[in-house]
């Protein structure tokens, strides 16, 4: 990870940039630019946490890992959240292990800079608040679709997530991080990649994911991922 010397302007950051501007002119001199690079470990299970972060561009895996080294996504942080809730919410430590998904930036905050903020109330504790519910949402809702689920529309949900978080229509993603993500083997994933471009709804060459047609994606999708975009644009809209 490497950090800059001046803030991203215009501020990228969904949480940040829906509040009022005394309070966040009041954060800014605590935000610190960094660039997180593909496959990055934001944090470990059980660790301590020195900061959080406000992904820009960048998107983030929440990840579990068992004791065979075998883990599955629970959920995923881009330019709509913050990563490291455990820092207001008063654990302290993180049950799960954050990882890089895809390359970008983000702002990282101090945690006793965080802490005092959301001690403070107002919008920026609000904000928080109601986006640690949405993440909870998707969460569960994860468990939900990797359980009952086919291959293929979680696939469909993991990409239109993340899309959702990005600006571009390109993904670069290895096919191990992808399986890792969605907790299947590796050649479950090339089975329901190669179906999702045998219908013209994604390119995939050596890593990279290009975004053909999100009506498609859409259309092959479960019911989970209209539940998380709701969730999540009702609470934060």
């Amino acid at each position: 990870m490497s950090t800059f010397v001046t803030p991203n302007e215009p501020v990228e950051n969904r949480l940040l940039a829906a509040l009022p501007v005394d309070e966040y002119e009041r954060l800014r001199p605590g935000l610190q630019p960094v660039e997180f690079s593909l496959g990055e470990v934001v944090y470990e299970f059980g660790g301590q946490l020195d900061y959080v972060f406000f992904p820009t561009n960048s998107i983030v895996s929440l990840l579990y890992t068992m004791e065979n080294g075998t883990s599955a996504e629970m959920g995923l942080t881009g330019n709509d959240g913050v990563v490291g809730i455990a820092l207001f919410m008063g654990g302290g430590t993180m049950p799960n292990r954050a990882v890089v998904q895809s390359a970008g930036g983000a702002l990282r905050m101090k945690a006793k800079i965080l802490q005092d903020a959301f001690a403070l109330g107002g919008k920026f504790q609000h904000l928080l608040l109601r986006y640690t519910q949405a993440l909870i949402t998707q969460i569960s809702q994860t468990a939900v679709c990797n359980r009952l689920h086919a291959v293929e529309q979680q696939l469909c949900r993991w990409l239109l997530l993340s899309h959702d978080r990005v600006k571009a229509d390109e993904l670069i993603m290895t096919q191990e991080l992808i399986a890792d993500m969605l907790g299947v083997r590796r050649e479950g994933v090339t089975v329901a990649a190669g179906r999702l471009q045998d219908a013209g709804a994604i390119s995939y060459v050596r890593g990279h994911i290009q975004i053909l047609d999100r009506q498609k994606l859409e259309d092959a999708v479960c019911e989970c991922y209209r539940v998380v975009k709701d969730e999540f644009d009702r609470l934060l809209g």
